[in-house]
């Protein structure tokens, strides 16, 4: 019996024993408070440190886009009395752009442009795509070198549509580009490998390059632009080669050869000036000599292509909306049924919310076929 109340009472005391020592070594309400705080001060600085990391990137890049939608009716009349005349009219998401731009480090970045247009980019094309590493604060120069569009011609315009300068002028390449700005003087000089190659040349080089030469001036109340530019090959153009392409792939059906026989340069002079409300736009675009072909060998001669864009626009309030009126006179020469040989438009358009856009264009074209043609178009976009 004694055996048994020594060993309950040892048991007791060992029990009492564990707990006390437990009981010592817990934390008391201080220390777990003290705890608890220490993990929170770690905890918000670890999210602080990713908050900074997020925001240093979010610095680096910066979103655009565009998206346009546009309401078109166009009624055709023909010379030839031959041809029924016509009338069209369509609803189209003419454009939706997507552009990335990205600030690595001093001297680097980057340019992404996605673009989409019904009918004609499907699906979704890299419209741009290049790197562009500059001197800033050492040298007034940079160089880019990607896909992008040459600086061959200015296009700067008040208009829904493209102007006819661009429709003859505007190339597309992969390229590299050497270029500066000093006090609003700029230049670049360029180089790719063009789609379009001279008869007899089998050879696949890079031999197409270009240059451009420009003064910009920006005052309070005006800002002046005037450039030249030039292409040793104009009809690598993405109009003109396309109008190429489709002229040999004709002649390929009835069992003849186009080629190029030369290279056919191209020039371009611009000058854009704003005078307060008022803009001016002047811009001629054309080849500098005649354009030679050989079909199955033997020489053909085209004139050389010209166009040209003169633009008025004035800007003012309506209704506390801006709102910008214009006019514009285009033209071509030795286009054919191409392009219109003279093009007389006006067009008004309001910022009716922000970041949002609504313009109507009223545009009569007159082609060498006497063909012509009316069109209207209603554009809603959002721009951000």
């Amino acid at each position: 019996m004694k055996k048994h109340l020594c060993a309950a009472t040892f048991c007791l005391l060992l029990s009492l024993f564990s707990i006390t020592v437990a009981y010592a070594e817990a934390p008391s309400n201080e220390a777990l408070l003290e705890r608890i705080s220490r993990l929170e001060e770690k905890l918000a600085v670890q999210d602080n440190q990713g908050s900074g990391f997020l925001d240093a990137w979010t610095d680096k890049i910066t979103l655009s886009g565009v998206i346009e939608v546009e309401a078109c009716y166009e009624s055709i009349d023909y010379d030839d009395s031959a041809e029924s005349d016509e009338d069209n009219s369509d609803i189209t998401l003419a454009t939706v752009e997507l552009g990335v731009d990205v600030d690595l480090v001093k001297h680097v970045s980057g340019h992404i442009l996605l673009l989409w247009e019904e009918d004609d980019t499907e699906p979704m094309d890299v419209d741009e795509a290049f790197i562009t590493l500059d001197g800033k604060d050492v040298l007034p120069l940079y160089l880019m070198a990607g896909k992008m569009y040459v600086p061959f011609g200015d296009f700067t315009s008040n208009m829904i549509s493209d102007p006819l300068t661009l429709e003859v002028g505007e190339a597309r390449e992969s390229a590299v580009l050497v270029g500066f700005d000093i006090n609003g003087l700029y230049g670049t000089i360029y180089a790719f490998n063009g789609d379009v190659e001279e008869a007899d040349d089998d050879d696949n080089h890079v031999d197409n390059f270009g240059a451009s030469l420009g003064y910009a001036l920006e005052k309070d109340t005006m800002t002046l632009d005037v450039g030249v530019s030039y292409i040793n090959n104009l009809i690598d153009s993405d109009g003109m080669g396309d109008s190429y392409d489709d002229a040999v792939a004709e002649a390929d059906e009835l069992g003849n050869v186009l080629e190029l026989d030369d290279y056919v340069g191209g020039f371009g002079a611009h000058i854009v000036v704003e005078l307060g409300s008022l803009n001016l736009i002047a811009e001629y675009v054309g080849a500098i000599d005649d354009i030679d072909y050989q079909l199955d060998g033997v020489s053909v001669k085209e004139d050389a292509i010209r166009s040209w864009n003169l633009e008025a626009g004035y800007a003012f309030e309506l209704f506390g909306k801006e709102t910008i009126v214009a006019a514009a006179y285009q033209g071509t020469d030795n286009a054919g049924d191409l392009l219109p040989e003279s093009r007389f438009m006006a067009c008004i358009g309001a910022g009716i919310l922000d970041y949002t856009s609504l313009a109507l264009e009223f545009a009569h074209d007159e082609y060498e076929t006497d063909d012509e043609a009316d069109i209207v178009t209603a554009q809603l976009a959002i721009e951000f």
